[in-house]
C-alpha cells in the first residue's frame, strides 16, 4: 500500500464545484447525525504570522490539514497562504494521501458560502456583490452562479489592478468595478478580505441582503460594522471559532454582540434543526470560519478520483 502525493496542480485538475458543494452538505449532515466529528482550529503564533492545525474525522477517513497564514509573503515571492492536508484510512489508521490543501480551501470555502446563501439568501437574489478580488472572489463566483441565476456581479478591490484581472477572467458574466458602497447593496454580498475594521457600513445595506463574512478567520479580524450583526439574523459554522476569530469575536469581546443572539449553525440549518430565512427583509449572516470536515470531506473526493484515475507520484511509508 502506498501514499499518494497530490501536488497542486494534481489536486486542482481533480475538483470540480458541484461535487466539492455535494460532499460538503453531506458533511454538514454527517456531522449533525454524529458520523463526523472535528475539533476547533489549533492556532500557533509566531512572530510574521500563524499556523493552524484542523483535525476531523468523516466516514472511512480521517486527517488533519496544517495551513499558515502570513500575510507578509508577497514581499518574498510567496504565497500569504500555503497548506497541506494528511489524509488517513480510518480504520487503519495508514496515511493513504499527502495532498496540497490550498485549491481544496478555495473550493470547500466557496462551496460552503453557497450552500449558506442558497439556505438564507432570498430565492429571487440576481446580483452578487464581492468585496476583494482574490482567489477567493473566483471561486465565489463559480459557486453561487451553480446556484443563482446572476444578472449583475460587483467586485471591489483597494488593488484596480486586481478587479480589472477578476473582470477579464469571467468575460460571460456581468461584472463590473464598483465601490464597497455599491457592492453592499447586492442581493448577496461576500466579504473576502483579511482586514481587521469594518470595510462595509450598515447604512449600505438594504433590506432583505444576505451577507457570507468569509475573510475573519483569527482574533481581531473583522468586516462588517457591528450594527450589521445586531440587527442581523446570524448564523455561524462553528460556534467556538466564531467566537474566537470569526466575523462576531471582535463585536463580542467589545460587548456589541453577545452569543445568545446567535440564530443558530450552519449544520443545523442544513440538517433541518432550525429554520432558514423567514422574512424577505431580513439581513442574514454567515459567519465562515472554515471547518475541519469541509477540508476532508473534499479531500476523500479528490483521493477517491485520484485512485480511480491512477498515475499519481506515490511512497511507501510501511
Amino acid at each position: 500500500m502506498s501514499t499518494l502525493l497530490l501536488r497542486k496542480g494534481d489536486v486542482a485538475e481533480l475538483l470540480n464545484m458541484e461535487e466539492v458543494t455535494g460532499v460538503v452538505e453531506q458533511a454538514f449532515r454527517d456531522y449533525a447525525a454524529g458520523r463526523a466529528q472535528m475539533l476547533p482550529k489549533v492556532y500557533l503564533r509566531v512572530e510574521q504570522g500563524d499556523f493552524r492545525a484542523m483535525p476531523s474525522a468523516v466516514p472511512g477517513a480521517a486527517g488533519v490539514k496544517w495551513v499558515n497564514v502570513h500575510l507578509r509573503n508577497h514581499e518574498l515571492g510567496l504565497p500569504s497562504i500555503m497548506g497541506i492536508i494528511i489524509y488517513n484510512d480510518a480504520t487503519t489508521g495508514y496515511p493513504l494521501a499527502i495532498m496540497d490543501a490550498t485549491e481544496i480551501t478555495a473550493y470547500r470555502t466557496a462551496a460552503t458560502s453557497a450552500i449558506a446563501s442558497r439556505y438564507l439568501a432570498r430565492p429571487d437574489s440576481h446580483t452578487l456583490g464581492l468585496v476583494g478580488a482574490g482567489h477567493q472572489a473566483y471561486t465565489h463566483l463559480e459557486s453561487h452562479a451553480r446556484v443563482f441565476s446572476l444578472e449583475a456581479v460587483k467586485v471591489y478591490d483597494v488593488r484596480s489592478e486586481a478587479v480589472q484581472a477578476f473582470i477579464s477572467h469571467f468575460p460571460h458574466f456581468k461584472v463590473k468595478a464598483a465601490s464597497a458602497e455599491e457592492v453592499a447593496a447586492s442581493d448577496i454580498v461576500c466579504t473576502l478580505t483579511p482586514a481587521t475594521a469594518p470595510v462595509i457600513r450598515a447604512a449600505w445595506v438594504k433590506p432583505g441582503t444576505h451577507i457570507n463574512a468569509v475573510g475573519a478567520d483569527a482574533p481581531g479580524k473583522q468586516e462588517l460594522d457591528p450594527e450589521i450583526l445586531r440587527l442581523a439574523q446570524v448564523v455561524v459554522d462553528d460556534m467556538a471559532q466564531a467566537c474566537h476569530g470569526g466575523e462576531i469575536n471582535v463585536p463580542v469581546r467589545r460587548g456589541l454582540f453577545e452569543q445568545k443572539h446567535v440564530w443558530g449553525t450552519l449544520v443545523e440549518i442544513v440538517a433541518g434543526a432550525k429554520p432558514c430565512r423567514q422574512d424577505a427583509r431580513a439581513v442574514t449572516v454567515f459567519d465562515s470560519t472554515g471547518l475541519a470536515i469541509e477540508d476532508l470531506a473534499t479531500a476523500r473526493l479528490v483521493y477517491e478520483k485520484a485512485r480511480e484515475r491512477g498515475g499519481y507520484a506515490a511512497i511507501d511509508i510501511v
